[in-house]
């Protein structure tokens, strides 16, 4: 089989490229290079520049590459900027997958592995958000990741293709400092960002029902993420032509942003120069979303297997890297 990971240039993309490569399975890389970068895609991987509002290309490149499956990742991922710019968002996130479908169906493509997010929840009101948990996304992100899904369902169904969408927690960490992200908008590299700057960390909200009153998230690390995106494209083939699985991505343990910012500061040698000041909450942010992880591990055989100071570590790395000046 030869799958074609769209935005394999990117943070995410990148790792998951390394990760079927190394378990034999033959890729190929699309990406139009707004947020990827090139030198990410490995030697000897073909790669195309493009977009997927671009049919024809699309077309063309599942046709002449005999693409059975195919792995979307490219996507736009900013909350704050999909709510200054929806139209932009539903056009990349929502028309870019239904061209990249209707080019997947028109060339025989089989299988349809879709990457969403935990987003598509919106503010449960849970301790572990089940696949069950209704979906009530808070912004247009969200609603574009939650409408890709019903996408990608109904295309499998009326095309016989087999599909998966992975709705993940919260990314962090890098496989090696070459591959880790170089955007600020999560809370690990925001963190580092301060530090660098010789600034506070900051919380946005210190008084949320959580055992230290700041909002509990399930962070996970990528290398995991990839290998859940390997077990999900190699169960694919197996299951019944039209068949969806829609799974979580995430370690079921929940880690306050008081506590993260606490292991930074540890990993990283700052301390006590990682105490963060309080800011107002922010609206829209759920006080916790921890994933239960039962079903993709009964699916799939999937565990998670790193913990939250492995991920610290890592993404340090990469930060040092790109930021000399910040190492201790």
């Amino acid at each position: 089989m030869t799958w074609l990971i769209t935005g394999g240039a990117g943070f995410i993309g990148a790792h998951v490229v390394r990760a079927m490569l190394a378990a034999g399975e033959r890729v190929a890389v699309y990406d139009d290079l707004s947020t990827g970068d090139p030198a990410r895609v490995p030697d000897g991987v073909t790669f195309v520049k493009g977009s997927v509002l671009d049919g024809t290309l699309l077309r063309r490149t599942l046709s002449d590459l005999g693409i059975d499956g195919v792995v979307h990742l490219a996507a736009k991922k900013q909350v704050g900027e999909s709510v200054e710019r929806p139209l932009h968002y539903y056009r990349e996130n929502v028309h870019g997958l239904e061209t990249l479908l209707e080019a997947a169906a028109g060339t025989g493509v089989r299988h349809f592995l879709f990457s969403s997010s935990a987003a598509v929840y919106g503010m449960p009101d849970v301790d572990l958000v089940t696949e069950n948990t209704p979906c009530a996304p808070l912004n247009p992100y969200g609603e574009t990741k939650l409408a890709g899904e019903w996408l990608v369902r109904a295309a499998g169904r009326a095309h016989g293709m087999t599909t998966a969408c992975l709705r993940y927690f919260n990314v962090a960490g890098a496989a090696d400092e070459h591959l880790a992200d170089t955007g600020v908008s999560n809370l690990v590299p925001m963190v580092f960002e301060k530090l660098t700057d010789g600034s506070a960390p900051v919380i946005f909200g210190d008084d949320y029902d959580t055992p230290d009153g700041t909002c509990v998230r399930d962070f996970i690390h990528v290398e995991d993420i990839a290998a859940a995106h390997l077990a999900a494209a190699r169960a694919l083939p197996g299951r019944e032509p039209g068949s969806d699985l829609t799974v979580n991505v995430g370690r079921g343990e929940g880690v306050s942003v008081r506590e993260m910012i606490t292991l930074i500061g540890e990993v990283t040698g700052y301390g006590p120069a990682a105490d963060p000041v309080r800011a107002p909450r922010r609206a829209g942010d759920p006080a916790r979303v921890v994933a239960s992880a039962d079903r993709i591990r009964a699916e799939l055989g999937w565990t998670a297997r790193h913990d939250a100071r492995t991920m610290v570590a890592s993404a340090w790395a990469g930060w040092c890297r790109r930021h000399p000046e910040a190492r201790r």
